[in-house]
């Protein structure tokens, strides 16, 4: 297939009603009428030869065969637009909008703080942090990339371990004060404990606690159950139970004293952070320098601030 700049105009226009959702808000990034971008996105489906968006009234999707040409064209258009900025010679290359699919933990208690610092140090990108409860398809969705706690989900994704924090079991001095330090894991099957609930599964977190190899699996009795990280680390330091918190955002809880650990040689259990990407091809320099701004925080936050709500 010969290229032409029709067919440039085309998967701009694609691209753009994926990242905006809506072909009316496209159009308004585009600066072109709805009708406009219809008769556009209707001459690229017929330029490939295959229907590229399932349309109705009140929805907006690609089909198979468009999520798999939007995932090779989106990255190269990227790549074109980053080249016509470092070819004028402009100093901020980095800017775009930038969407990301984001842990609801790690944005709230680990980067939320940090925002503005990311902000101020490039003016020219717009970001969009959306909670999910799962990965879902990112690039129906339009996001450039997610950032997800736990192990990434089979598709057709490329995932990248940023970091591994520690699972700890944690309560407040006050109550270890009334209900006694438990002495052994096991215990706590016998104990109240707050629960945090698994939203991509549907169940509450399984409690287990790990010692090298070693893996004691615990049924522990929650009369508390939470959805929400902030939530659980307020109950837990107000008294209200024995949690389990991720030590990347809570260490300075621990180092003030609000926490207890519980079980510091029981502490083995690791919780994994990945960058989940839809496509090994080219990433923008947002992306980029975004998952090195996450670094730099998770960097400082190791003994700073914030806790797991898994």
């Amino acid at each position: 297939m010969s290229f032409d700049n029709k067919l440039l105009s085309g998967l701009t226009v694609l691209v753009a009603v994926v990242e905006a959702g809506t072909i009316a808000r496209a159009a308004e990034a585009l600066g072109l009428s709805p009708s406009g971008v219809s008769r556009a996105l209707s001459r690229l489906e017929q330029r490939v030869g295959v229907r590229l968006l399932a349309r109705t009234t009140r929805s907006l999707s690609l089909t198979d065969e468009g999520r798999r040409f939007y995932e090779q064209v989106g990255p190269h258009l990227a790549g074109i637009e980053e080249a016509a900025v470092a070819a004028s010679g402009s100093a901020n290359k980095v800017f775009g909008r930038l969407r990301v699919n984001i842990d609801p933990y790690f944005v709230r208690i680990v980067l939320s703080a940090h925002l503005a610092a990311f902000m101020t140090r490039y003016p020219d990108v717009s970001v969009e942090l959306i909670m999910r409860d799962s990965v879902g398809d990112l690039v129906a969705d339009g996001f450039d990339l997610a950032l997800r706690f736990g192990e990434p989900p089979v598709g057709s994704f490329v995932a990248r371990k940023l970091i591994e924090t520690r699972v700890l079991t944690v309560a407040s001095p006050g109550y270890i004060k009334i209900h006694g330090r438990p002495r052994h894991p096991k215990d706590l099957e016998a104990r109240g404990c707050i629960d945090f609930y698994d939203a991509a599964n549907a169940r509450p977190y399984g409690w287990e606690v790990r010692r090298k190899k070693e893996v004691i699996p615990l049924r522990v009795k929650g009369r508390l159950l939470v959805s929400d990280s902030g939530t659980l680390i307020g109950a837990c330091e107000a008294g209200a139970g024995i949690a389990q918190v991720l030590e990347l955002g809570c260490r300075h809880l621990l180092d003030s004293g609000r926490l207890v650990e519980l079980f510091p040689e029981w502490s083995d259990e690791r919780f994994p952070l990945y960058a989940i990407y839809p496509s090994r091809l080219h990433r923008a320099a947002k992306v980029r320098v975004f998952i090195e701004f996450c670094m730099e925080v998770m960097a400082g936050k190791s003994r700073g601030v914030g806790g797991k709500a898994r």
